[in-house]
């Protein structure tokens, strides 16, 4: 197991960055601040699954090196990129993001133990893309340096990030958070901690309406997908789009909102049945379209 040797980093850049899940999103999040000079260091459960979000993060690197859109060699992010499976290699880290799965108890878990090994003046953000920054900040001894930094899938290419600001979160902090996200070529929202802040409450809504109307038959997917990629200018339709996230994702989100927003979050059966048979969208296979990657 490697640890970071002295940082070149852009000034802008937190010099060490620790990432906590090196999944499809916590990879993503390592590649970009990799690519903006910082160290990172992710830690994963245990040895086999730091060697994948390994594997991710270098594959993602390499990508971009061969694209162009990269400023270093290959080696030389590697040369500040360390995995592991003790959150004590957040010690010196400057920011610490949280990318475990969106369930308030993995993630109350993961936040408490990372936090006894950061400095006082350490920041903690979690990449949750709907749980109450609020609560999860009610269990953490330093509350004031933590709030939610929600990336999107995929994070590489993706140029949005939502900066949560908890009640209790230093103002400060949410001013160098938006720096940092600026540092990574893209762009920060500032919004208030509530049910699905502003991306996933607005984008649930239209996902879950896509559903509904695909249940009821009033169009096949792929039109109805049309409808706004080309009628409203949207990257890719809500139904292929909720492929992309996870229909696993997409339902826990909702029944979130549900409970606290009301029905008009209640996931169509459509939803239910299709997690229920395992049909995930693309990381499965098979969603409301077929996968081959």
């Amino acid at each position: 197991m490697s640890t970071p040797s002295s940082p070149s980093p852009d000034p802008s850049a937190p010099a060490h960055v620790g990432v906590l899940g090196g999944g499809r999103m916590g990879a993503g999040i390592a590649h970009a601040f990799l690519l903006a000079g910082s160290h990172v260091t992710v830690v994963e459960r245990d040895d086999d699954a730091a060697a994948a979000a390994a594997g991710r993060v270098n594959r993602s690197v390499d990508a971009s090196v061969s694209r162009g859109t990269a400023s270093e060699t290959a080696d030389a992010y590697r040369e500040r990129f360390a995995t592991g499976t003790d959150a004590a290699l957040f010690a010196d880290c400057a920011l610490v993001v949280e990318a475990v799965p969106e369930e308030l108890s993995l993630k109350i878990d993961a936040l408490t133990r990372v936090e006894r090994h950061l400095a006082p003046d350490a920041a903690l953000a979690s990449n949750t893309s709907s749980i109450s920054i609020d609560d999860l900040a009610a269990v953490l001894d330093r509350p004031a340096r933590f709030l939610g930094m929600h990336f999107f899938n995929p994070v590489p290419a993706s140029t949005l990030v939502e900066v949560v600001r908890g009640a209790a979160t230093a103002e400060p902090l949410v001013a160098d958070a938006a720096s940092w996200v600026r540092t990574l070529g893209k762009t920060p929202i500032v919004v208030a901690d509530a049910p699905g802040f502003a991306s996933s409450r607005l984008g649930v809504a239209l996902g879950l309406e896509a559903i509904r109307m695909l249940e009821d038959g009033v169009a096949d997917a792929d039109d109805i997908d049309a409808a706004m990629t080309l009628g409203y200018k949207h990257p890719v339709g809500p139904l292929r789009l909720t492929d992309i996230v996870g229909l696993d994702v997409r339902l826990g989100i909702a029944e979130y909102l549900a409970a606290h927003l009301g029905p008009r979050f209640e996931p169509p059966a459509l939803l239910r049945r299709l997690v229920a048979e395992g049909h995930l969208g693309r990381k499965s296979g098979r969603g409301f379209y077929e996968w081959d990657d």
